[in-house]
């Protein structure tokens, strides 16, 4: 991205799509070019939590890195109905910035 060198130009960090990598690291990497983040949500414990990431940490790096922007939401989970995957991520998201705020 610094070889780019345009500041139109950035990445958009997926929680979900580091499969070989580790996501927390991948994530961190890719924040300072962040023009947006998207939050990959799958199944869900009885409290909220996403099983597969640990949204509490990784909202930890998107904040920590100083991103203030939108993120989006992709549920690929199979339990629940899309909406209500989409619906329980954004619950999960709000949570988590009312914690870091």
């Amino acid at each position: 991205m610094k070889l780019v060198g345009k500041p139109n130009c950035g990445t958009l960090p997926d929680f979900g799509n580091f499969h070989d990598y580790d996501r927390y690291q991948g994530v961190e990497e890719l924040m300072p070019f962040a023009k947006g983040v998207s939050a990959k949500s799958h199944e869900f414990d009885a409290d909220g939590n996403e099983v597969r990431t640990d949204y509490r940490r990784m909202l930890k790096i998107v904040h920590d890195a100083g991103y203030r922007g939108w993120i989006g939401i992709e549920y690929e989970g199979k339990r629940l109905p899309e909406p209500e995957g989409i619906l329980a991520t954004k619950k999960l998201l709000e949570r988590i910035r009312a914690e870091l705020a």
